[in-house]
């Protein structure tokens, strides 16, 4: 049983990375569904160190974290480096995605499949298609890739021309010193890369197809559960028939009508947003390499598209939390592939994706079916905004779905530099926002006009949980009753 929890975990692994990198206090980063394992996790690592290297085990610290700001796909760079750590352990599922400041060491986990039930499954899906199959799995699967290759014969060259098979494209991730070069994919996956490339990366996994095949001819294969990085699959590849087994139901899944309706909803929002006038630029991770490059390539689009942007941080967003800002027509939510699509349903405003910014407001874009996740991939694939502003040659009108008919964008670059004009943009928005009508339907009038955008904020009614600062005097506090309902003590 304790050889079988140190195999999970890879214990001796993580060992031996930290003697080899000399790390003495080390962040271990825990999903919510596995913090419950940390304690033990803590001290078979001691114990190990202690084994391995009996001198400086002493010496090693660990830290545990949970409860991550934003997506627990990501590394926790903030946390860590709150408690000075030189290296962060992350368990669980993951994204992946390149580190800023620290190293970080990733352990899959190891999920329990039935490898000769999966690769039956696989065969006899085979025998109605004539496609070549491509086989992608959930990281918590790929310690079994080994066992599947070699129960389809994968050595024999006559196999090789029928199975490509994923591998995982790291277990450590060490930042880049540059945050621009590691955006730099060695294998993008867009679709304008892919016509003069065939390497592919996505979600952790990187396969390559023999010269002169498009991933359109492969069937693809997916093993593990209906998770967020399945998704990115069926949408960043949604020309490809997609098959998926379910190791814990041990079954063939084939119909995705629900994922491929995901991708005319997303249509449908970039279609709204581009009537937006004021966008709020939601900041999703602190952790993933590039991610103020992103921000700042939003800020250019947006400019030059003739709209204002508003950066915001507030940690994992809700409706409740982007209904204070109700000014805003439409957020972009800057984070990890995995984490990117927000079901806005429920929100008071859409919520898109880079990429779904990008097609929105660069003019003349047109959606050709090809998706991209990687906030990182719209970069590398999108035309610079600054060349767009630099045209002095009047846009046409656009077409509004909505507004059913053309409509003519306000280009902010044509009006004077205006600071007070600035800042009273988004009170302004809010305004007509947040106003309140009667039973005549006549606009009630308020006090005092706010001066600024930072002073309409301070003047709202509501602006959350906050301690009034004028009365320090702490509140008297009252014994509540006690007993049981069907008779409280001194009844």
């Amino acid at each position: 049983m304790e050889m079988e929890f140190e195999s999970r975990y890879e214990i001796n692994r993580t060992v031996e990375f930290i003697i080899s990198k000399s790390f003495t206090r080390i962040a271990l980063q825990f999903p919510d569904e596995l913090l419950k394992e940390s304690t033990k996790v803590v001290r078979a690592l001691k114990s190990k160190l202690k084994e391995m290297n009996a001198e400086n085990g002493r010496d090693v610290r660990f830290f545990v974290m949970a409860d991550t700001t934003y997506g627990s796909c990501c590394v926790d760079e903030v946390g860590a480096l709150h408690i000075d750590s030189q290296c962060v352990v992350h368990y669980g599922q993951t994204c992946l995605s390149s580190t800023s400041v620290l190293p970080a060491f990733f352990v899959f986990g190891k999920a329990s499949i039935n490898v000769a039930s999966c690769v039956k499954h696989l065969l006899d899906y085979m025998s109605k298609s004539n496609k070549p199959v491509l086989i992608l799995y959930g990281l918590e699967y790929a310690h079994v890739i080994p066992s599947i290759q070699e129960e389809l014969g994968l050595s024999k060259p006559e196999s090789q021309l029928k199975f490509s098979v994923a591998n995982v494209l790291c277990s450590f991730i060490s930042p880049s010193k540059d945050p621009r070069e590691s955006m730099e994919h060695p294998v993008p996956s867009g679709e304008d890369s892919l016509s003069s490339s065939r390497s592919y990366r996505l979600g952790g996994l990187t396969w390559d197809l023999p010269e002169g095949s498009k991933i359109e001819d492969y069937l693809l294969f997916w093993i593990g559960s209906d998770s967020s990085a399945f998704a990115n699959v069926v949408l960043t590849f949604n020309g490809c028939d997609v098959v998926r087994y379910d190791a814990e139901e041990d079954s063939l899944v084939t119909e995705f009508t629900q994922q491929r309706r995901i991708l005319k909803r997303r249509y449908y929002l970039v279609e709204k947003a581009k009537d937006a006038n004021i966008i709020g630029i939601l900041v999703g991770t602190l952790g993933v390499a590039g991610y103020l490059h992103m921000i700042h390539h939003m800020q250019a689009l947006i400019s030059a598209a003739g709209k204002k942007s508003y950066i915001l941080a507030m940690g994992r967003p809700n409706p409740a939390k982007l209904a204070n800002f109700p000014e805003c027509d439409v957020f972009i939510y800057i984070s990890c592939a995995q984490t990117a699509l927000l079901d806005s349903k429920e929100f008071m405003a859409p919520v898109i994706t880079p990429f779904e910014a990008n097609l929105a407001f660069s003019r003349g874009s047109e959606w050709t079916g090809a998706y991209l996740m990687h906030f990182q991939d719209v970069i590398i694939n999108s035309s610079k905004p600054e060349a767009e502003a630099e045209n002095g040659s009047e846009e046409e009108p656009r077409f509004s779905f909505f507004q059913g008919g053309y409509v003519e964008d306000h280009n902010t670059n044509d009006e004077p530099e205006n600071g007070e004009e600035e800042t009273m943009a988004l009170v302004q928005a809010a305004e007509k926002a947040l106003q309140l009508r009667g039973k005549d339907h006549n606009q009630l009038a308020k006090q005092t006009a706010a001066k600024s955008g930072p002073e309409y904020f301070l003047n709202r009614a509501y602006r959350g949980l906050e301690i009034n600062s004028d009365n320090t005097t702490p509140e008297p506090f009252l014994v509540g009753r006690s007993g049981k309902a069907s008779g409280y003590k001194h009844e």
